[in-house]
């Protein structure tokens, strides 16, 4: 009976400390949402509201609408973003594959150079690529963005994809060979299905880490209109637009929904790749 209630009062206790955690993680979240329906008056009063008295979409129409061109960042954030992405996973299976299957002259230097590449916070590329951006002309391009983000995402991508392949058996990269298969058709026909998880797990990396990036369009764009959504939204906070709370609370529900999406569509895909690498990488 004591083990028995003692056992009840600890998981009694369990779960109010989970209880705490919870709200303490997810208020933020609630309290932007509840926000971004609010009518100035109710954003400013000080009576505290935990549910709109009157729920608005104004903010949102204002946001989208409005001074601020929170359309254009969010555009920039959607290219640049899907541009690494699909970049990253080019340059990653190719690059895993050859590692995986191929013998070459430098691997074994190659390959620590990548791993020493992630060992690098990457704001120490910044004063480099500015110099290599300014001379190159890539400055305030997209194509600039672009390739300072995958500059970070590839060496992750490519270790990935190459312990991804490691755990393919070799028996039926013969048995594809035996069949008349070239490296692109094995790599194409063979390898490239049974990749499927962990390359999802690379593209949404990727994709994540370019759109949550901060500092790198911070520093290699200067014009207010190739501005991503994350320069954007600091620049809207830190200037007369400032005490816009609602619309600043609209625009990051906006800047949410694009990674909550996709990942909710590639779940069952990521889960399973991140799994695999986990124990295979």
């Amino acid at each position: 009976m004591t083990g028995r209630r003692g056992w009840s009062v600890g998981a009694a206790l369990r779960m109010v400390l989970l209880a705490v955690a919870l709200i303490w993680t997810l208020f933020p979240v609630y309290w932007m949402l509840v926000t971004a329906f609010k009518t100035t008056l109710e954003i400013f009063s000080l009576r505290l509201q935990l549910v709109p008295a009157h729920p608005t979409l104004e903010n949102f129409v204002e946001m989208w609408t409005g001074v601020v061109p929170v359309r254009t960042f969010f555009a920039n954030s959607v290219v640049t973003s899907g541009l690494t992405c699909a970049l990253t996973i080019a340059v990653s299976v190719l690059a895993g594959f050859a590692f995986s299957r191929m013998q070459f002259r430098y691997k074994q230097p190659l390959q620590l150079g990548l791993l020493l590449a992630q060992m690098f916070p990457f704001i120490v590329l910044l004063i480099p690529l500015y110099l290599i951006f300014l001379r190159s002309h890539l400055l305030n391009t997209n194509q600039g963005l672009v390739l300072a983000f995958a500059s970070t995402a590839i060496p992750v991508g490519v270790w990935f994809m190459k312990g991804f392949m490691d755990s393919v058996p070799l028996e039926l990269d013969e048995a594809a060979r035996i069949d008349g298969c070239t490296e692109i058709r094995l790599l194409r026909d063979v390898l490239l299905p049974l990749m499927l998880p962990g390359i999802v797990a690379v593209g949404v990396f990727a994709f994540l880490d370019a759109w949550n990036n901060l500092f790198f369009p911070l520093v290699l764009v200067t014009r207010p209109e190739g501005r991503t959504l994350p320069v954007g939204l600091l620049y809207a906070v830190d200037s007369r637009y400032r005490e816009d709370w609602g619309g600043l609370m609209a625009a990051s529900i906006l800047a949410s929904l694009p990674p909550i999406l996709g990942f909710v569509a590639v779940q069952r895909w990521l889960i399973s790749g991140l799994l695999a690498g986990a124990m295979k990488g």
